[in-house]
């Protein structure tokens, strides 16, 4: 093979490069894509609605004094074990991404739990876990307490709650009573 023969195949080889860069760089400035500011990913939020305030947790469906008549500590025990990546529930247990679970109910929403940092919202919030309280707030964490750190979606079936409260109030040394359907009143689990 000659010089020309090789100096036509290197052209072509050439050319054909000139040609896909002035197809790249033209292609760019035709479909450039739109670069963020601070690089990452968006993160979709929670609408407001009207009034900005967020949307509010769905009410329970029945009283939690009437579910927790026919709750199980056993189907609540094995219905927590998904709270089990987030939380613990020995007594002295260590804090995880959630706080320690043993005691929870009737202490202050809040409170220092072995040096957990809780979220402003939850702060607060303030008051006490009482039964209602932890109902409301299980069906939808976030609906309840806008600005909560708890990334769980909450419990939707009404007995299922009342199974995990009914397990959580036997974490304690001296659980606390059980309320009636009347008025609220504390009655003593059979």
């Amino acid at each position: 093979m000659n010089s020309f023969e090789l100096n036509k195949i290197l052209g072509a080889v050439l050319g054909t490069c000139l040609v896909l860069l002035a197809l790249s760089i033209g292609a760019g400035a035709l479909f450039a894509p739109e670069k963020p500011a601070k690089p990452g990913f968006a993160i979709a939020v929670q609408e407001k609605h009207e009034g900005g305030a967020p949307a509010a947790a769905p009410a329970p469906s029945e009283p939690i004094e009437k579910l927790l008549a026919t709750a199980s500590v056993e189907r609540g025990q094995a219905t927590a074990k998904q709270c089990a990546a987030c939380h613990t529930f020995e007594k002295g247990g260590p804090n995880r991404v959630g706080p320690n679970l043993y005691n929870i109910v009737g202490d202050e929403r809040g409170k220092d739990r072995g040096g957990f940092n809780f979220s402003a919202a939850m702060k607060a919030k303030g008051g006490e876990w009482t039964y209602d309280e932890l109902n409301k707030f299980l069906t939808s964490p976030r609906g309840y307490i806008p600005g909560t750190n708890m990334s769980f979606a909450g419990l939707s079936r009404d007995q299922q709650r009342a199974d995990v409260i009914a397990y959580l109030r036997t974490l304690s040394d001296s659980p606390k009573p059980l309320p009636t359907a009347e008025g609220g009143a504390p009655a003593e689990k059979k």
